[in-house]
């Protein structure tokens, strides 16, 4: 039975995960270090910002700079491409918001806390939440399991009593690896992800039912 649900938040709460990849386009052609699109959809689609950060010092040498550095940076360049624009997944923000009526729900996040912070003070959502994870609040980011982890500890509750919702490989790979139910958000245009793991795909977390889960293990169990 779930008992508790786990947001990611950049690409599944808040529509900024591409503008970070370009963010992070832009900073290495700045250092003269060109790299693919599909480069840098794999620094930061579904990482923790510590991890994202080791990527680029790795890719450009630029062992002179601090993780603050960088993060201001990079936030400044992902600020200036989404200029002030909305950047809510309403369908996703709605879910939250619905589920938080009968359910604890958190976020764990690879973003800085600074920067989740700022975001959930955006959509108005503290008051839906038990509480947040961010990058600084855990060791290894995903795929590792222990965010996930940490977090059902916190909710208190078992893991198997935990539903996660995800856009990224690395994101729905942790769920699984933590024991969780794990449903991804595959939005039409954006990179793809192999979310196979998932227990469920949606193109707009609005249609969620936890009927649908429940149909699934139903279906398990009958085999």
């Amino acid at each position: 039975m779930i008992r508790a649900f786990i947001f990611d938040f950049d690409g599944t709460l808040m529509d900024t995960e591409i503008l970070w990849v370009k963010a992070v386009e832009q900073y290495l052609c700045d250092q003269g270090k060109k790299i693919s699109y599909d480069d840098a959809v794999s620094i930061v689609y579904g990482k923790s910002w510590l991890d994202v950060y080791d990527r680029i010092v790795s890719v450009s040498s630029q062992t002179d700079v601090s993780v603050a550095q960088m993060e201001l940076d990079l936030r400044k360049r992902m600020l200036a491409l989404r200029n002030g624009q909305n950047a809510a997944i309403p369908g996703s923000v709605e879910l939250l918001k619905h589920l938080s009526v009968e359910y604890p729900v958190c976020i764990v996040s690879g973003a800085p806390s600074a920067d989740l912070k700022a975001a959930v003070d955006e959509l108005q959502i503290w008051d839906n939440l038990d509480f947040i994870l961010a990058a600084e609040d855990y060791g290894r980011g995903k795929p590792d399991p222990g965010c996930f982890l940490m977090a059902a500890d916190k909710l208190g509750v078992s893991p198997s009593e935990c539903l996660v919702f995800e856009d990224s490989a690395a994101g729905i790979n942790g769920a699984k690896r933590a024991g969780m139910t794990a449903v991804a958000l595959v939005r039409p245009g954006l990179p793809e992800q192999d979310v196979s793991n998932a227990d469920l795909v949606l193109s707009n977390l609005s249609d969620f039912s936890l009927k649908n889960i429940n149909c699934n293990y139903n279906r398990s169990e009958d085999v």
